[in-house]
């Protein structure tokens, strides 16, 4: 799957969550620019969690932080932080909030377009290193497996370690499966598992 590309942001949707009129003229007249399409939301209340949109550019100025902890506003989507109060509480709730990107007030007109890349970039950054820690969780989950799998072959037809996990996969090759996956069907089954109606 080819990775998107964080400089593209044409037809990205964006949200809007600020109460500034000024900002909100800024922010939207650049999307705009960008070919982005625009949303906007009351920072009283969170949006819902089905809003269908590409990135959120909140004024964490705005939000009372007193009352709403920072995973109520959390996403999955990338968040841009407007920051203007730099107090420990609010640089707290901020922390909390892990933006991908800030930016700080007062806006101008330039650097939204580094935040967006910025934003999009650290988003699929944080999407891969928890799909590469998912894949090495699996992958330890797997090893457990196959150690007991391997000790069952090992006491079963009275083999070392290596003739066990040789015979283990070689069993895998001609059956076409994985090793993780025989590894479980021998745990489940007690031993070496009746494949003969597989081709082999």
């Amino acid at each position: 799957m080819t990775r998107p590309s964080p400089f593209s942001v044409r037809g990205r949707r964006a949200l809007t969550i600020m109460r500034d009129e000024r900002d909100i003229a800024i922010v939207r007249r650049q999307l705009n620019r960008l070919g982005m399409t625009v949303t906007e939301h009351d920072p009283a209340e969170p949006p819902g969690a089905d809003e269908a949109v590409d990135i959120i550019v909140l004024d964490a100025d705005s939000v009372p932080i007193k009352s709403e902890p920072a995973s109520v506003w959390t996403f999955n989507v990338p968040i841009i932080a407007l920051i203007g109060t730099e107090t420990p509480s609010r640089l707290k709730w901020l922390l909390d909030l892990q933006p991908a990107s800030f930016l700080i007030k007062p806006l101008r007109s330039a650097g939204l377009y580094t935040a967006l890349v910025v934003a999009f970039d650290a988003a699929q950054r944080r999407i891969e290193d928890a799909a590469h820690v998912a894949k090495l969780e699996s992958r330890i989950r797997s090893r457990r497996v196959v150690f007991a799998a391997v000790l069952q072959v090992m006491r079963a037809h009275a083999l070392c370690e290596e003739d066990a996990f040789a015979l283990i996969r070689e069993t895998a090759m001609r059956h076409r499966t994985t090793i993780e996956q025989l590894c479980a069907e021998i745990i489940a089954a007690g031993g070496m598992p009746n494949r003969s109606s597989r081709t082999a």
